[in-house]
């Protein structure tokens, strides 16, 4: 009779666990697709900002190697991502597409003029940073003209302000829900354990001495519950990458580490602090308080 209660006890304690565990899984990786959210919604801002450019336009006359050497020092420049010279007559070509006719034979003669189109990187990719480009250019006399639409580059950045600022706060909020999660799933299994705790401390038993088991086991499951979720992030990313291939030119492994290595902290962190609050809670309780 005594191994059967052992065995229902034995087994009620590793529903327990099981039950623990799985539940921090699930909102450590709910935290961690919000991470991956963020990161990706950062790249992909990124990516936006980065093919904003503009066209330098050259004046008439100018010789070709003199723009090529305007070319080599623009590519040295950190405003700069990349920098590609335009001919008259690659421009003609690219119009002539545009257009679907031949202009060159209604014209008689080729007035585009020659340039450079620039795509800046992304932390220049506004308008007090294009301002201040811009009339750094103007005052070499081989440019005719920087042209750029104020417009595009202003509603750019206002929708990417607007952006992360609603991320930012369903970031906190989700933030602020997962910790309570977390911290009501532990202190529910503190709970099924406060009366172990009261006999542990009428045996004489130091806070220290009770606490520890609670803690190791607290951030053993953390740290599971971390590696559990990080690996059905993993599964989710391989996937992504899978079916949509045009994610493989925003995605940073380096950060994708990053994401896991947060993840494994904050459920080690949470569960840790979670366990010795509930502990402590009922390390100070009354007698009476235990039955309610």
């Amino acid at each position: 009779m005594a191994k059967k209660s052992e065995k229902v006890s034995k087994r009620k304690l590793q529903s327990s666990y099981f039950t623990t565990i799985v539940s921090i899984s699930l909102v450590l990786f709910m935290l961690g697709l919000l991470g991956l959210l963020i990161l990706n919604s950062k790249k992909l801002a990124d990516h936006v900002k980065e093919n904003i450019g503009f066209s330098i336009v050259m004046n008439p006359g100018v010789k070709e190697a003199r723009i090529l050497e305007l070319k080599k020092n623009l590519d040295a420049e950190q405003f700069v991502r990349y920098a590609e010279y335009i001919t008259p007559e690659d421009a003609a070509q690219e119009l002539q597409k545009d257009l679907g006719e031949d202009f060159l034979g209604f014209l008689g003669f080729n007035p585009l003029l020659p340039s450079i189109d620039l795509r800046l990187s992304a932390d220049y990719a506004n308008m007090d940073s294009l301002k201040v480009i811009e009339k750094k250019l103007l005052e070499n006399s081989d440019i005719k003209e920087v042209y750029y639409q104020e417009s595009l580059v202003e509603l750019v950045n206002q929708n990417i302000r607007r952006l992360g600022f609603i991320i930012l706060v369903f970031s906190l909020l989700l933030l602020f829900i997962s910790i309570a999660l977390i911290n009501n799933t532990i202190r529910l299994a503190v709970y099924s354990k406060r009366f172990l705790i009261r006999t542990m401390q009428l045996v004489g038993a130091t806070r220290g001495f009770i606490r520890r088991p609670f803690l190791i086991t607290g951030v053993m499951h953390g740290l599971l519950a971390a590696l559990i979720a990080s690996a059905m992030l993993a599964v989710i990313i391989y996937f992504s990458m899978r079916e949509i291939p045009e994610l493989l030119t925003l995605q940073d492994y380096n950060l994708f580490l990053s994401l896991f290595a947060v993840v494994i902290f904050l459920g080690v962190c949470i569960t840790w602090v979670s366990n010795f609050s509930a502990v402590n809670k009922y390390l100070k309780a009354k007698a009476d308080e235990l039955y309610h």
